[in-house]
């Protein structure tokens, strides 16, 4: 509290840091280019004059709602789970706060999301839509004044949309390259609907891994099914019953997965003994199973930090021209993976 027992402002506690209003704005945005030593200086400062945004008066004042809207498929994925909290420990630091809805992988419901958020006029939109094809999403979306960011997808006719991406292709070449390398040629490849970008680049680099490596790519053992746990499920099933069935499977994604393993014990079948298995994602299923799952890793924290950043950087500078964020990933090698 100021000396006069009035409430601090922002102004006050640039003073008392000895700082710039903006880099009391980054610091409170975790805006990544601010050095370590402001941080401190700017959080010490905070915590000495007990300082508090005033919500009423700012959206008073802005006409700001000091919301963000969220588009998610399914937060009982732990990735989307894991995306959305990271995302609002950087919002709330603004004190924003996150209006969350989820299509259930209803590529029907995205629009009407969108719609919903739009007449709760919320001042940002996060989206990561079931179908990024979609012309009624894409409408909605259009009618949106605020900015938008998309998670891992890319949606035509947004231009001033920003992106948040995983390098989905360079972890699926590395994953393929290394099953080939250790004498699997029939890998099966079980991924998400081609409507939704990773598993487009996922089966493009699945196939370029093939072709690098001289051998024909097995196109019967490409399957583009779907997310839900009893497509992985019944697939698994399909291609291990073929004539000449894969000795490996890269499962694109954690809930894929599930399904997966399932049917894997009900056939018999040991992963890392019998058959080799990577999955996408680094979730606890991956981690505990036994024997544990060989993953492409994705840095799901930084997705959801980087996506609150671009939607809030968007916010304070209109004028700023969007911005693209490509992560990497990483394969994280364990069990699930021997030599054929």
């Amino acid at each position: 509290m100021t000396p006069s027992g009035s409430r601090p402002t922002i102004k006050e506690v640039a003073r008392r840091a000895g700082v710039a209003l903006s880099s009391v704005s980054r610091v409170l945005n975790d805006h990544p280019d601010v050095s370590e030593n402001m941080r401190t200086r700017v959080l010490e400062a905070i915590a000495e004059l007990g300082y508090e945004p005033n919500l009423l008066a700012a959206s008073l004042r802005t006409g700001s709602s000091r919301t963000i809207g969220f588009i998610v498929p399914d937060l009982r994925n732990p990735l989307f789970g894991s995306i959305v909290t990271a995302a609002q420990d950087v919002l709330s630091r603004l004190a924003y706060a996150a209006v969350i809805t989820t299509s259930s992988s209803d590529a029907d419901r995205d629009a009407e999301m969108a719609r919903l958020l739009r007449h709760r006029q919320v001042d940002a939109l996060i989206v990561s839509p079931a179908d990024q094809t979609r012309g009624d999403l894409i409408d909605e979306l259009r009618r949106f004044r605020g900015p938008i960011v998309l998670l891992d997808r890319e949606v035509d006719g947004l231009p001033h949309a920003s992106i948040v991406e995983t390098d989905h292709g360079g972890g699926m070449g590395q994953a393929t390259r290394h099953l080939l390398s250790l004498g699997h040629q029939r890998v099966a490849l079980l991924t998400g609907s081609l409507h939704v970008k990773p598993s487009a680049q996922r089966v493009q680099a699945f196939r370029e891994a093939y072709r690098e490596s001289g051998l024909a790519c097995p196109e019967d053992l490409v399957r583009p099914i779907g997310f839900a746990p009893e497509y992985g499920e019944q697939s698994t099933i399909e291609v291990l019953g073929m004539p000449s069935p894969p000795t490996a499977l890269i499962v694109g994604g954690n809930q894929l997965l599930t399904g997966v393993l399932r049917s894997l014990q009900g056939l018999g079948f040991s992963p890392g003994v019998d058959i080799a298995v990577i999955s996408c994602d680094d979730v606890p299923l991956s981690q505990f199973h036994n024997p544990p799952i060989t993953v492409i890793d994705r840095d799901v924290t930084e997705i959801g930090s980087s996506a609150a950043r671009l939607a809030l950087e968007r916010l304070e500078d209109p004028d700023q021209p969007p911005r693209r964020i490509v992560l990497p990933t990483t394969l994280v090698l364990r069990d699930s993976t021997p030599s054929h």
